[in-house]
């Protein structure tokens, strides 16, 4: 068991009940973590607290715009004046949308971005900056198996896109820290059974097919994606930075 006791770990993107982040924060929660759930939906918001709190775990909940400066500001300010510190940032907020580039706007290109990526920088450069003084933290990002493989299983090319600039974007944060105690990494997760992608992406007969071109001829779990991300923030990986991991069944090897 990895302990977290005594920590506090933003999750972004932690309330809705559609994707990955409402696992990643209860799997927090289980390691003793002190977890701070933080969306745009207070409706989520609530129901994420009240579930970590009914399994026994630690969690409190903050509205937060990734995409809006002041929003981002504020709640680091809320989140240090309560507790003290940033120990463990996980950036999970994101969108997608299934368009094709010949059908795609300038607009859908930079609502896309908004959100995935100068939505993370945002976040990350203001949680950063309590982690330097601390001289320590853990930032961990979800990137994509379309970052690496363009595509093919969620989404369209400014989601893809987006999320190759992540991978880049933390590589060069890392340097940037590694000497302050902080590690930043990636996890590119592939086709995960998450409510999401199945609005996106279609039927269970689609799913069926998609798994055949998986070697493990199956789709991911979200708990598999938070246990990797948990094992990233903890102690125990103190020196793994600048690194992406796939979580894709061996759909794509680097």
């Amino acid at each position: 068991m990895l302990d977290f006791n005594g920590q506090v770990a933003i999750v972004t993107g932690s309330g809705s009940p559609r994707g990955i982040g409402r696992c990643i924060a209860r799997t927090f929660a289980r390691q003793g973590a002190q977890v701070i759930v933080a969306d745009i939906n207070e409706a989520g918001i609530n129901e994420t607290v009240d579930i970590i709190k009914g399994e026994g775990g630690k969690a409190d909940g903050f509205k937060l715009d990734v995409t809006n400066e002041d929003s981002v500001k504020e709640f680091v300010k809320n989140v240090v004046d309560k507790y003290g510190r940033i120990d463990v940032l996980v950036n999970n907020a994101g969108i997608s949308q299934k368009i094709t580039v010949d059908a795609m706007t300038l607009e859908d290109m930079k609502r896309v971005f908004n959100v995935n990526m100068f939505g993370l920088f945002l976040i990350t450069q203001a949680c950063a900056r309590v982690m330097r003084k601390q001289k320590y933290g853990r930032i961990v990002s979800l990137s994509s198996v379309s970052a690496k493989r363009g595509g093919g299983v969620f989404g369209g090319a400014h989601y893809s896109a987006s999320k190759a600039a992540i991978l880049g974007f933390s590589k060069n944060l890392a340097r940037e820290v590694a000497e302050d105690g902080i590690t930043v990494n990636c996890v590119c997760p592939g086709a995960i059974n998450t409510d999401i992608r199945k609005a996106m992406e279609g039927s269970e007969e689609d799913d069926k097919r998609l798994a055949q071109d998986i070697p493990m001829k199956r789709i991911g779990l979200r708990e598999e994606v938070a246990d990797t991300i948990v094992f990233l923030a903890s102690k125990e990986a103190g020196y793994i930075t600048g690194e992406d991991i796939d979580i894709n069944g061996g759909s794509h090897m680097d």
